[in-house]
């Protein structure tokens, strides 16, 4: 199990050689992990942990979702990029129309909705979008603000691994591995993964599931946080 950061994303890995199983679940960076929500604060929130420390973050989604996660990758978005770049673009589904200027981060993101092929500076758009400049998100069927950033996450994900393990990319792997291996942060030792690769490359990537952490936002302290279902998670983990 891994757990990945990405645009202040945390996602949960998880793969399983003997089955072929994989799975991914988003927890909303606005996550309450604190004691007391009467006394919640902005620091209460599970985005402020890797700040501290990548353990300390991988210890506290360990007991959120009931499992043992060994490792941890701390994914710079400039990984994304390259990687897309190199395998030359990335066929993607955009699923609406995103519109919206943030001139004080140079950030200005417009794309249209529908399947195209999304470059590396594109991609890093698509993935911090939120909302519109007139204030609308994705619809709520998808998941709206960060719950449909999340969702479009995973998916762009998803395809940028099935597209990049191509056949027609082979002779693009050594660029890709020390793409990856710049742009990450991580416990993972090169040693521990090599006895999964010959089952790996035979994994089908469309069986990757997605999930998001169960619950509901809630306003605490007069700060709102993304509260977690307990009971739901132990049954979306169990299974």
């Amino acid at each position: 199990d891994i757990t990945a950061k990405l645009t202040d994303t945390i996602i949960v890995c998880s793969y399983n050689p003997k089955n072929q199983s994989a799975s991914m679940i988003s927890i909303p960076r606005d996550t309450f992990v604190g004691k007391d929500k009467a006394q919640a604060k902005g620091s209460d929130k599970i985005n402020t942990l890797y700040h501290k420390n990548p353990e300390k973050l991988l210890k506290t989604v360990s007991t959120m979702l009931g499992i043992d996660i060994d490792y941890y990758a701390v994914v710079k978005t400039q990984a994304l990029i390259e990687i897309v770049d190199i395998v030359g673009g990335v066929n993607f589904e955009v699923p609406i129309n995103m519109d919206y200027d943030d001139p004080t981060q140079d950030l200005h993101i417009h794309l249209k909705q529908g399947m195209q092929k999304i470059d590396g500076e594109e991609a890093e758009k698509l993935l911090r979008f939120r909302h519109n400049n007139d204030g609308t998100s994705y619809p709520a069927n998808y998941g709206d603000n960060d719950y449909g950033r999340m969702r479009t996450q995973r998916a762009f994900i998803t395809e940028t691994i099935k597209q990049t393990i191509d056949f027609k990319n082979i002779l693009k792997t050594k660029s890709i591995i020390n793409t990856i291996f710049d742009n990450i942060e991580t416990n993972v030792v090169i040693d521990e993964l090599v006895p999964y690769l010959p089952t790996a490359v035979g994994f089908e990537i469309d069986s990757i599931e997605n999930y998001q952490l169960p619950g509901i936002s809630e306003k605490c302290n007069n700060l709102w946080f993304f509260v977690q279902d307990k009971k739901e998670t132990k049954e979306l983990v169990k299974e």
